[in-house]
């Protein structure tokens, strides 16, 4: 009789620790969403706006001069109302299709630069949040992997040696990024290689990346002692700058980097299954081991691609996505979008920055990416310390 006085004592502490649960508040995760959605939002428009503050001043001031905003946007337009006219109308009155020098200052020398500095700073954001994720550590950048030394290191040989193709004008212009690109992406190689000898994890990417990096930093170096006599072009390469680029390389930059950046937020679910962990990954159906190395080729290709033909800029990769997830979480579908915009917007004004600071000089970009960055990234890492989200 005693026991059954005691079962059913039990029974009612479990109806009322039930009852308790049932009455309970419910966590709102659906508020937590919302608010990290209009939070994308406000990033994704601020960034938008100011991008294209940054793209108006962009085109109507430089060390070049300075003119009134609505005179470079008429002048714009009228120049790209030139330039793609038809043949028909051209030879009817070829005089009338004939840019004028603020035209043609606009068009062929602020307006590529610009285009080039979106593409650049959206992929190396894009890339930064690939590697951060990959890697599993929110102070990854896109030259991790030792990209930027491979590239490096091929670029200053190939001026090093005065390597030219015979018979094409300017061949330098294409020479100089295509080895820009074949050395990124065999340091890239080479990294993968040791890295899954070692037994693939995320400290053993950082750590062979590191070895690569620093191994074809070593060749880079003796390359710019055989290239004293052009010094400044090679030290603006390693610095990074946007001063040679022109229509003939711009769309080069844009379209695969740009291209390369959307088709990469397509994995973006993917991308949160694999920061739940690699075993519940699994689990649910992902293939980690060639999930991990087609989004590490992915990213090394978009590296090597804005690397190419804009030199090396750092820190932009590694601030942006940084910031974006201190923002939104570890939601990809919101970090990776938003990281594209911000970029860009960064990417813009550090280039309007650079031509203007110490005008009529103009500044190497990566310089003023490191001024910038240092500060900002010091910022959230005392703001965020131990307590980073993901």
């Amino acid at each position: 009789m005693e026991e059954d006085n005691v079962g059913w004592a039990r029974l009612r502490r479990g109806y009322r620790g039930l009852k308790d649960d049932m009455e309970a508040p419910v966590p709102d995760d659906g508020s937590e969403i919302a608010r990290k959605k209009r939070r994308f939002a406000v990033i994704v428009v601020f960034g938008i706006v100011m991008s294209f503050v940054a793209f108006l001043i962009s085109i109507s001031i430089s060390s070049g001069g300075v003119i009134s905003i609505s005179e470079a946007v008429s002048a714009l337009f009228s120049a790209i109302g030139k330039v793609t006219a038809s043949p028909e109308e051209v030879a009817a009155d070829p005089a009338a299709y004939q840019l004028n020098t603020v035209e043609l200052y606009i068009y062929e020398s602020r307006l590529p630069r610009t285009i080039a500095a979106i593409a650049v700073g959206a992929g190396l954001s894009i890339a930064g949040c690939m590697y951060q994720a990959i890697i599993r550590n929110p102070l990854v950048d896109p030259y991790i992997t030792g990209v930027s030394s491979g590239a490096g290191c091929l670029a200053i040989a190939v001026v090093a040696l005065g390597i030219t193709i015979p018979m094409i004008p300017n061949s330098s212009l294409y020479i100089i990024p295509a080895a820009a690109i074949i050395g990124g992406l065999a340091a890239f190689a080479i990294t993968m290689l040791v890295a899954e000898g070692a037994g693939g994890s995320a400290t053993n990417y950082i750590l062979a990346g590191t070895i690569v990096g620093f191994a074809f930093a070593s060749v880079q170096t003796i390359f710019l002692t055989l290239s004293l006599d052009n010094i400044q072009n090679t030290m603006w390469w390693l610095y990074g700058s946007f001063a040679n680029v022109t229509w003939e390389n711009a769309w080069l930059v844009f379209v695969p980097a740009m291209l390369l950046s959307v088709i990469s937020m397509i994995w973006a679910r993917e991308y949160n299954l694999f920061m739940m962990g690699e075993e519940q990954a699994k689990q649910l159906g992902l293939n980690v081991k060639l999930f991990k190395r087609l989004m590490l080729i992915l990213a090394s290709v978009i590296t090597a691609v804005c690397v190419a033909f804009c030199g090396i800029i750092g820190f932009v990769g590694l601030i942006i996505p940084h910031a974006c997830r201190m923002a939104l979480g570890s939601d990809y579908r919101l970090v990776m979008p938003a990281s594209l915009v911000l970029g860009a917007m960064l990417m813009l004004f550090a280039d309007l920055l650079a031509r203007t600071a110490l005008s009529p000089q103009e500044l190497p970009v990566g310089a003023i990416t490191a001024i910038i960055g240092t500060p900002i990234f010091a910022y959230m890492l005392m703001r965020r310390g131990r307590r980073y989200d993901g």
